[in-house]
């Protein structure tokens, strides 16, 4: 066990706790970004001149009508910026373009009063394009050629050498949609500016450091001229990882060229038509199989839809391409990557980051092959597992590999799996026209940013006369719980009551140059840092103490509050232990650091170790679906999940189940539907609020929902033993995909292999049915075989 992981006596952390802002978010009494305008005197409402086709260059913008609106102060253009017309770290995203990309891009912005003469404003500006032809599918872009970015590709071992001795050989295609993150606060940011020309700006971001950046190339500063705070978020996702930019970029830039702050914050369908989502990914792929059903080939290329403009487009891709094996072995394969230029909104990071793109093929591959070599999924998964001493297509070693296989038997004994499927058998063979089923999958997703340099963290910790503890980090509070296991943290490491200890808001001007709160690495990273910091405090005290208590530093103790000598009665309490160290002149305040250790990756060959450790995880779903209509209800979900020693247990249940439910919704329900017509509408965004875009609510939880922590997990590589939990449970989700298409090829001959469409909604889950009853599948391999099958838009057949 590392030091990093090793846990004192009587530790904070491991203590189940509610969330540190639960009873502010239930009373209302919780800020976030745009509640501050109301405390903040002469602001001016910022709102967007967005034009309504997917692709033109602008041949005039017209302002001189808003003007004229009463209320209306200013319309900001291209012409105001004095630095770098760029939102974009790939700077390939003008702020305000001189083409339109995509339906609702907008060209400029209205500052009024108030929000509706800002309103009125926009509405006055007139835009006169020169329309040029617009790409909206991530098919039309492969057709055209139309891509961007870097196109790496994964190799490991002799790809064509192991499909020439697979006994079968199966391809196919496979499209799946894209995802709204939908979170509950939009877009906002809130800016000021000083009498000496200093920003200080307000948003509702996971990368307040990179907001800062931003904010300064587009004004022509320096860094250390603007500050940006993020007091919480109300939810993120991924979706504030880099998209707040350029909307803190127009409130600062409204802020510097009035002199009076600028609120900007979007309402849900400008969030929605103007902010990136998850990308939907179109897979194409060969895999090989042995006589027993093992994987020995698979080659695939991978399509990401990135819209318009880079974005997180290259990371997210390089993170499908390094989980398309998620728990499974693969001893030879051939993964290549590439990005789909279309006319949309810029894609960008959402939960999972590209894992959950990447591994959704590999389980459709495993769903649709099983009956094809005679096999339950279930028994096809578990022949695949990786084990101990394996190493992934891009050479990473899968370290505590047993895992996968403890977390997957747990499961099935506290779900007593092999009783109730014997339960569903005899259901559905009562039930013509109602069907149950049940499938499990796994998970394993690598820790760590991708890019090397971004796997630091920072923190800074005050000590005050009176005792009490200020925490400064660089992680942002999106509602995962970071605050809370930060304060968790700091407790344990100082030895102290959580009493005494405060969280700050996140600010660029206290810890800077930080890395964006995501890829699950904010508990390690910024948890680390904490620690760091902590224990440079704890040492210079115990230096005290032991001049007090007459002891030797290394004899010193501070627990709950008390600092004692070993062997001896004395002791002294934090209060006067830290009005001493004052008074002997010991610095009260530090400077936490922290660097993941034993990372590498080469982008360009794509190998190397470019994540700290894998989280495990399995899941148990069981569904019951309607053969009239295709709908479907979870009757009970299962879970074990792999967080290490957890940091905090109440905060962890719950990212597991949340981002379970994240995870079933895009799977499920949640289906963005585009105008791909050849009218006006072309690109327009049909699902634009939440009467058309149907996420998951009460009424779509699993009837009965289990979630258990895995058992004696210790992680020795992170901070008190702990992993990540914020992103792995989202793909958990799979096994209710995957018990959807168990539950449709029941209502057809034994055998079948049934096409389900991602997301799954009733609609394709009735669609599924009937191709199971018109028995469209193909019946179950069980000779050695060559031959490959394809599929077209809802079968797999020989070729």
């Amino acid at each position: 066990m590392s030091h990093l992981s090793q846990r004192p006596d009587n530790p904070v952390v491991g203590v189940p706790m509610p969330h540190e802002s639960a009873s502010l978010h239930v009373t209302g009494a919780a800020l976030y970004t745009d509640d501050l305008v109301h405390r903040t005197k002469d602001a001016l409402h910022a709102y967007p001149v967005q034009v309504m086709h997917a692709h033109g260059r602008i041949t005039a913008l017209r302002t001189e009508a808003a003007l004229a609106v009463p209320g209306v102060v200013r319309v900001l253009t291209a012409a105001d910026v004095p630095g770098v017309n760029d939102a974009g770290m790939k700077h390939d995203e003008p702020l305000f373009p001189d083409t339109v990309m995509f339906y609702g891009h907008a060209v400029c912005w209205v500052l009024g009063e108030t929000l509706e003469s800002a309103r009125l404003g926009a509405a006055a500006v007139t835009v006169e394009l020169d329309e040029r032809p617009a790409l909206i599918t991530v098919t039309e872009a492969i057709a055209a050629e139309s891509f961007h970015g870097a196109q790496p590709t994964v190799h490991s071992g002799d790809v064509e050498a192991g499909f020439a001795e697979a006994a079968h050989v199966f391809s196919g295609e496979f499209h799946f949609a894209d995802q709204e993150h939908f979170y509950l606060e939009t877009h906002a940011a809130l800016a000021h500016v000083d009498e000496s020309g200093q920003l200080f700006v307000q948003s509702s971001t996971q990368h307040p450091s990179e907001t800062q950046e931003i904010i300064a190339h587009v004004l022509g500063l320096h860094s250390h001229e603007v500050t940006v705070q993020c007091l919480r978020m109300g939810g993120g996702f991924g979706g504030k990882e880099m998209q707040p930019h350029g909307f803190a970029a127009v409130a600062a830039l409204g802020a510097l060229r009035t002199g009076r702050p600028v609120r900007l914050r979007l309402n849900r369908t400008q969030d929605m038509t103007m902010s990136g989502k998850r990308h939907g990914f179109h897979a194409r792929w060969r895999v090989g199989f042995d006589a027993d059903g093992r994987l020995r080939a698979l080659d695939a290329t991978l399509t990401a839809d990135g819209g318009w403009s880079l974005d997180l487009s290259e990371p997210v891709l390089a993170r499908a391409l390094c989980h398309i094996d998620n728990i499974y072995w693969i001893p030879n394969a051939r993964i290549a990557g590439r990005i789909a230029k279309t006319n949309k909104v810029s894609n960008t990071a959402f939960r999972g980051f590209g894992g959950p793109q990447g591994m959704l093929v590999i389980e459709d591959i495993l769903g649709r092959c099983a009956p094809l070599l005679g096999l339950d999924p279930t028994e096809l998964r578990e022949r695949n597992f990786y084990r101990p001493g394996q190493h992934t297509p891009y050479g990473q070693e899968v370290l505590d590999a047993e895992r996968i296989s403890r977390t997957w038997q747990e499961v099935h004994e506290r779900g007593d799996i092999a009783e109730r499927r014997r339960e569903i058998a005899v259901f559905n063979a009562a039930h013509a026209h109602t069907k149950r089923a049940l499938a499990v999958t796994g998970v394993k997703f690598g820790i760590s940013f991708n890019l090397t340099a971004f796997n630091q963290g920072g923190a800074l910790v005050l000590i005050y006369k009176d005792g009490s503890v200020l925490i400064n980090h660089g992680g942002t509070e999106m509602g995962q719980g970071l605050h809370t296991k930060m304060l968790q943290v700091a407790a344990t490491t100082l030895g102290i009551p959580l009493d005494k200890v405060r969280l700050a808001p996140t600010r660029t001007d206290k810890v800077p140059n930080t890395s964006a709160t995501a890829a699950s690495a904010g508990a390690d990273l910024n948890g680390a840092a904490v620690k760091n910091a902590c224990e440079q405090l704890r040492a210079r005290l115990s230096q005290v103490a032991a001049s007090q208590l007459g002891a030797g530093a290394t004899d010193i103790r501070i627990v709950d509050g008390v600092a004692r000598a070993l062997g001896s009665d004395r002791e002294l309490d934090w209060d006067r232990l830290v009005h001493t160290a004052y008074m002997q002149r010991v610095q009260l305040s530090a400077a936490g650091f922290y660097r993941t250790e034993g990372l590498h990756w080469d982008a360009r060959a794509f190998r190397g170790t470019p994540f700290k450790y894998f989280a495990y995880g399995t899941a148990a779903s069981e569904v019951e679906v309607d053969g009239f209509t295709g709908t479907y209800r979870i009757r009970r979900v299962d879970i074990v999940h792999d967080v290490g020693d957890s940091l905090s247990p109440l905060i962890d249940i719950g990212q597991v189940e949340g981002g379970f439910v994240q995870g079933a919704g895009w799977l499920t329900l949640e289906d963005p539907r585009w105008d791909t017509g050849d009218g006006p509408g072309r690109g327009r965004l049909l699902t634009q609020a939440a009467s058309t875009y149907k996420l998951p609510s009460f009424s779509e939880m699993p009837e009965v929902f289990n979630v258990t922590l895995l058992a004696n997990a210790t992680e020795p590589g992170a901070v008190y033993g702990s992993k990540a939990v914020g992103e792995p449970p989202l793909m958990l989700a799979f096994s209710v995909r995957e018990a959807l298409r168990a539950a449709a090829a029941a209502f057809g001959p034994a055998g079948i292999s049934v096409y389900l469409g991602a997301p799954a909604t009733p609609e394709a889950v009735y669609w599924a049915i009937e191709a199971a009853r018109a028995g469209a599948g193909t019946p179950t391999v069980t000779t050695r075989s060559t031959g490959e099958i394809h599929t077209d838009a809802s079968t797999l057949s020989r070729v």
